[in-house]
C-alpha cells in the first residue's frame, strides 16, 4: 500500500474505497450469519480505522488529511450549530431501542468507524488526490461519489425510497463536509458529525415515508445553506 500511495494518490484512494465497501459489506453479511448485527463489522471497522490512523500519524500525514484542530474564523462557522441540528434529526421521531444491548453497542462502534473512514477516504484521500488538478472537480466528485456510494445499502436489505433519499442528502452533506475541510483545514468537525448521525440512527423511531421526506429535506437544505454561508464568510486557502 505504501508503494501504491507513492505511485498514485488517486489510485490509492480508489483502492481504499473498494477495500472499505467490500470489507464492510462482507462483515455485515458475516455478522448476520452469526446472529449478532454489526458484530464483525465493528471489529473489522475498528481494526481498519486504527491501522489507517497509525499509518497517517507515522508518515506525518495527519495535517494533510484533516486530522488536526483546524482554524475557524470567528462567527463564520456559527459555532457549528447547523451541524448539531443535523445530528438531532434522527431523534425527531422519538427514541427507542431497536436492537439488543449487544447489537446496539456493536452498531454504534461500527457507525463511528464508518464516519471516520468515509471522511478520511472521500474528503481526505479522494479529494486531495483530485484537487491537485482541479479543485472544483474534486469537490463535485468527492460529494457525489460519497452520496451514490450509499446505494450499496440496497445490497444489505435497505428499502429503495429511504436509500434514494439518503443518497440525496448524503451528496449535500458531502459537499458541506468538503467545504469545511477546504476552509478550515480540518476534518474533525465532519468526522464527529458523521459519526454522531450514523450512531444515533440505531435509536431512531421509524415514522413512515412522509417523515423520511421531511428529515431528508432538512438535512439537504441545512447542508447546502451552511456550505454556502461558510464559503461566503471565510477566505480562500491554498491547498
Amino acid at each position: 500500500m505504501k508503494k501504491l500511495y507513492e505511485k498514485s494518490e488517486l489510485l490509492f484512494a480508489l483502492v481504499m474505497i473498494t477495500l472499505y465497501v467490500v470489507l464492510f459489506s462482507a462483515s455485515d453479511s458475516l455478522s448476520e450469519l452469526l446472529g449478532v448485527q454489526k458484530l464483525i463489522t465493528a471489529i473489522a471497522g475498528s481494526g481498519l480505522s486504527l491501522v489507517l490512523l497509525f499509518c497517517l500519524c507515522r508518515r506525518g500525514l495527519c495535517a494533510r488529511y484533516g486530522l488536526v484542530k483546524g482554524t475557524y474564523e470567528k462567527g463564520a462557522y456559527l459555532y457549528f450549530f447547523p451541524l448539531a441540528l443535523m445530528v438531532s434529526v434522527n431523534l425527531w421521531g422519538g427514541v427507542q431501542m431497536n436492537m439488543t444491548v449487544t447489537e446496539s453497542v456493536c452498531y454504534v462502534i461500527a457507525m463511528f468507524c464508518v464516519g471516520f473512514l468515509e471522511e478520511v477516504i472521500f474528503r481526505g484521500f479522494l479529494f486531495r488526490a483530485m484537487a491537485k488538478d482541479n479543485v472544483t472537480s474534486a469537490v463535485i466528485v468527492s460529494s457525489v461519489t460519497f452520496g451514490i456510494g450509499h446505494i450499496v445499502n440496497l445490497l444489505n436489505g435497505a428499502e429503495v425510497l429511504p436509500t434514494l433519499l439518503q443518497i440525496c442528502y448524503a451528496c449535500a452533506a458531502g459537499f458541506l463536509f468538503v467545504v469545511i475541510f477546504i476552509r478550515s483545514g480540518s476534518l474533525v468537525p465532519c468526522i464527529v458529525t458523521h459519526c454522531a448521525i450514523n450512531a444515533l440512527s440505531a435509536f431512531a423511531v421509524e415514522r413512515g415515508n412522509a417523515f423520511s421526506f421531511i428529515t431528508a429535506g432538512v438535512l439537504t437544505v441545512v447542508s447546502a445553506v451552511y456550505a454556502v454561508w461558510i464559503l461566503h464568510r471565510t477566505p480562500k486557502k491554498s491547498l
